[in-house]
């Protein structure tokens, strides 16, 4: 399969407590060329809201960048996200990990009342101007339900983190694993992840499904 598309990938640090889920993000730049189209990796040139020691879920007594360390991620192949431009792309997809509710947006601790980053939303908003299916993994999908009134997303069976969704406005979808939901309006595709207790298989399995579906929403 050649279809020569260019997706762009947002990340949000790196690691799963404070920073882009790596598996997600992985499986979900394999996915893409898979489906033989092309990705560049952008990231919030942001401090990181904190950092967390992923031996010991513990916070630790320093700063890091969340553009430096997406850089982690994307081998130094990276742009901050400021320099994105949708017109120049034909999707843009964001893994999950608790980055995305911690840097990208404050989802994480104000939950209905939380705020997406500024660069983070006109990414999404300037998505849906200029026609470009969104993908959202994991806990992503959160942002998608807070820029977009209405939107039918899914983080899989999590009541909790469901009902807090439908409360901003959103319309939570129940799922189990690979599965994906789609917006027509809005032009996106969801899937929940490491949402659910998830094994590689399963992420590579839902990565695989969200970036085909994006694809078939070109």
């Amino acid at each position: 399969m050649n279809t020569n598309k260019k997706i762009a990938v947002v990340l949000s640090g790196c690691g799963v407590y404070d920073g882009a889920e790596i598996h997600e993000a992985t499986m979900t730049l394999y996915a893409i060329m898979k489906q033989g189209s092309r990705y560049d990796i952008f990231a919030p040139d942001i401090p990181h809201y904190h950092v967390v020691n992923h031996i010991t879920g513990k916070e630790m007594k320093e700063s890091r960048n969340v553009l430096v360390e997406s850089a982690r991620i994307a081998r130094g192949d990276i742009k901050a996200l400021k320099e994105l431009d949708m017109r120049d792309f034909d999707a843009v997809i964001f893994p999950g990990g608790f980055g995305a509710a911690k840097n990208l947006s404050d989802f994480a601790f104000k939950g209905k009342d939380c705020k997406v980053n500024l660069e983070v939303e006109k990414t999404v908003k300037d998505a849906f101007r200029y026609g470009k299916p969104i993908g959202a993994l994991c806990i992503s999908p959160a942002i998608i339900a807070k820029v977009f009134e209405g939107a039918k997303v899914t983080i899989g069976k999590d009541e909790r983190t469901a009902n807090v969704i439908n409360l901003m406005g959103g319309q939570h979808i129940t799922t189990n694993h690979g599965e994906v939901i789609i917006d027509e309006k809005y032009k996106t595709a969801t899937t929940p992840c490491y949402m659910l207790d998830a094994t590689i298989i399963d992420i590579a399995d839902g990565a695989m499904n969200l970036v085909k579906t994006v694809h078939e929403l070109m």
